[in-house]
C-alpha cells in the first residue's frame, strides 16, 4: 500500500503555524510513512518556520483582502487567481489523500481546489467565532476541528468534533520554575511577568508597557516579547532605573523557559496561545487585539473571564497594565483560581485526535 499523502495548508502568524506544524508531527508519529507537504503564504513566517521544523513547503503569492480602503486591494483579485493556478497545479502533482485546512491565506485556495478534486478535506477551526475563509470551506469540509463549544452556530452540527486546538511539543517539557529563572538569569526571590504580545509583537502593548514600566516595584521582573518590528526602540526606550530587572527580546524560542518562569502572564488571546496557557495552568491578562476579523480575540478571552479563567484589560486601556498586573500578583487566591480554572479549558490531547481524524479520512478516500 502506498504512502499517506497530506497536504496542510494556512499560516501567517504563530497562531496558524505550530497547531500546523504540531498536527504534521502527530500524523508522522501515528504514521510514520506518511508524506506531508505544506502550502503557506510568500513572505510570511510559515516560509521560515515550517523548513525549520523539516517539512516542504510550497509558496502561494495570495494576501488578504484589507477592510479598509486602499490601493493594495487592487491586487487581490490578480492574486488570488494566481494562487488558484498555483494551488491547482500543487494538487495535481502531490495527490494528496486529504487536505488539511488551519486559517490563513493560503487554506482558502487550497482547500477549494482539493475539494473540487474529489480530496476530502479537514478544517481545524480555532476561534469561537470563524473568519469568513473557514465558513465559507465548511460546506465542503467533510470534517471541522473546534476548540469551543456552541460551533453548530456556524457549522454543521454532523462535521463538528471538538478536539481543542494543538499545542506546540516543546511546551509541555517538564521544567521547574528554579530551572527556568536560572535559563533567564532571574532572581528567584522576585514575581516574574511575561508579557507577549504574539509572534509578531504588538504595538498597543508595547507603548502600553513602556508609558508604564518605571512603576514597576523592586519585587517584580518581566520578560518582554516585543517582536521585531518593535525591538530596537522598546530596547531604547527602556529607562534605566528598571533595565536590571526586565529582559526585552524580539522572540522567544524558549517558549517552554519562559512559561515555568512566570507567576502571570500577559498575552494577546489568540486561540493557539489560549490553548498553550490552559494546558500549562498560567494566570493571565488578556489584551484582545481589535485590529482582527470579527473581533473573535474579544469573544475568545471572554468565554474564559466569564468562567473566572482569566482577567481582560483591553486594548485602549493599555496604560493600565503594569498597575493591574502588580494588583494582581500580590493577590495570590485570585492568582490560584486563575490558574485552576483556566487548566479546565485545556485540550491535552488534541493534535492526536485531529491527526487521528486526518488519517481517518484519508484512508477512507
Amino acid at each position: 500500500m502506498s504512502a499517506i499523502k497530506v497536504i496542510i495548508s494556512g499560516g501567517g502568524t504563530g497562531g496558524h503555524i505550530f497547531p500546523a506544524i504540531s498536527i504534521a508531527n502527530t500524523v508522522k508519529k501515528l504514521e510514520p510513512e506518511a508524506e506531508i507537504l505544506f502550502v503557506g503564504a510568500l513572505g510570511k513566517m510559515e516560509m521560515e518556520k515550517v523548513p525549520a521544523a523539516g517539512y516542504k513547503i510550497v509558496g502561494l503569492p495570495v494576501a488578504g483582502f484589507h477592510r479598509k480602503l486602499t490601493l493594495r486591494n487592487l491586487a487581490f483579485p490578480f492574486k488570488l487567481m494566481s494562487s488558484m493556478l498555483k494551488a491547482r497545479k500543487v494538487i495535481r502533482q502531490f495527490k494528496p489523500d486529504v487536505a488539511v485546512g488551519v486559517g490563513g491565506y493560503a487554506s482558502g485556495p487550497v482547500l477549494r481546489v482539493a475539494s473540487q478534486s474529489g480530496v476530502p478535506s479537514l478544517l481545524q477551526e480555532q476561534n469561537s467565532f470563524p473568519g469568513v475563509t473557514n465558513r465559507i470551506l465548511a460546506k465542503k469540509a467533510e470534517r471541522i476541528c473546534v476548540a469551543y463549544e456552541g460551533m453548530e452556530r456556524f457549522f454543521a452540527k454532523e462535521k463538528i468534533l471538538l478536539t481543542g486546538n494543538p499545542v506546540r511539543n516543546d511546551l509541555l517539557n517538564d521544567i521547574d520554575k528554579h530551572s527556568a529563572l536560572e535559563f533567564w538569569g532571574l532572581d528567584k526571590n522576585k514575581k516574574t511577568i511575561l508579557i507577549i504580545g504574539g509572534s509578531l509583537g504588538a504595538r498597543s502593548i508595547n507603548n502600553g508597557i513602556i508609558e508604564t514600566i518605571a512603576n514597576l516595584p523592586a519585587d517584580i521582573q518581566v520578560i518582554w516579547q516585543t517582536g521585531k518590528l518593535y525591538y530596537q526602540e522598546m530596547k531604547e526606550r527602556l529607562p534605566e532605573e528598571v533595565s536590571s530587572c526586565v529582559i526585552v527580546t524580539d522572540f522567544i524560542s524558549r517558549m517552554d523557559m519562559a512559561f515555568a518562569a512566570a507567576d502571570l502572564v500577559v498575552s494577546r488571546a489568540g486561540a493557539s496561545s489560549i490553548s498553550e496557557l490552559a494546558i500549562l495552568g498560567k494566570p493571565t491578562v488578556f489584551v484582545p487585539s481589535p485590529n482582527v476579523s470579527e473581533d473573535h480575540q474579544t469573544k475568545n478571552a471572554m468565554a474564559l473571564v466569564d468562567k473566572d479563567a482569566a482577567m481582560l484589560v483591553g486594548d485602549a486601556q493599555v496604560n493600565c497594565l503594569i498597575d493591574e498586573a502588580v494588583k494582581l500578583l500580590a493577590d495570590v487566591q485570585k492568582l490560584e483560581l486563575l490558574a485552576a480554572n483556566i487548566r479546565k479549558f485545556a485540550k491535552p490531547d488534541a493534535a492526536r485526535d485531529i491527526a487521528q481524524e486526518v488519517l481517518k479520512l484519508a484512508q477512507n478516500k
